[in-house]
């Protein structure tokens, strides 16, 4: 069974290399300044210039990620950031922040 402390873990890698992809992080952006609101896909290709089939492989990826949600409402799909996940991720990398390079015997080195 896989503990809590390795989940996070987990869950940040994941988020941290759904964002590693240029595109998918300028995807991204675009959605965070979309805000709570979102934008649809289409608006995202445009304003990209991004083929629908390479769109959907980048969206599905941050949505595995958990970092990006959607919804269809009738014929459109929006795409929402998910931002506690995002705020998670930032708090999981910041959360030891300074505390220095001495370990437990019992804890694992990174």
């Amino acid at each position: 069974m896989v503990g809590r402390a390795q989940q996070r873990e987990q869950a940040a890698a994941d988020a941290l290399a759904a964002l590693g992809n240029r595109t998918r992080l300028r995807i991204f952006k675009l959605l965070v300044r979309a805000g709570p609101e979102g934008t649809n896909i289409g608006a995202l290709q445009r304003l990209l210039g991004i083929p629908a089939t390479t769109m959907g492989h980048h969206l599905g990826t941050l949505t595995a990620a958990g970092l990006v949600g959607q919804e269809r409402r009738g014929r459109e799909v929006i795409c929402t950031v998910k931002f506690k996940a995002v705020s998670d991720v930032l708090a999981y990398v910041k959360e030891e922040c300074c505390a220095g390079l001495s370990f437990d015997e019992d804890s694992e080195a990174a």
